[in-house]
């Protein structure tokens, strides 16, 4: 996973997988308790390591009361 800072808001979220669809659910389970995990995806203006800055796709898992987990760019846009 790349370090990344996320400049203002992720936007066009989107839920890839919910329920038994999120094949590590189980991980998630024992790591940050039970919830209703969900696989998300959105998009954000990010600023890598060396301080260039991008628009990436971000991918995360996340349940009500847990927040963000797990993040990570997916791929960069520009």
């Amino acid at each position: 996973m790349t370090p990344v800072q996320i400049l203002g808001e992720i936007g066009a979220v989107e839920v890839i997988a919910s329920g038994r669809s999120v094949h590590a659910r189980q991980w998630l389970r024992r790591r940050f308790g039970p919830g209703r995990w969900r696989k998300m995806k959105g998009i954000a203006t990010v600023e890598l390591v060396g301080g260039r800055i991008v628009r990436a796709e971000l991918h995360w898992y996340e349940a009500h009361g847990h927040g963000r987990h797990m993040m990570k760019i997916k791929r960069m846009i520009e």
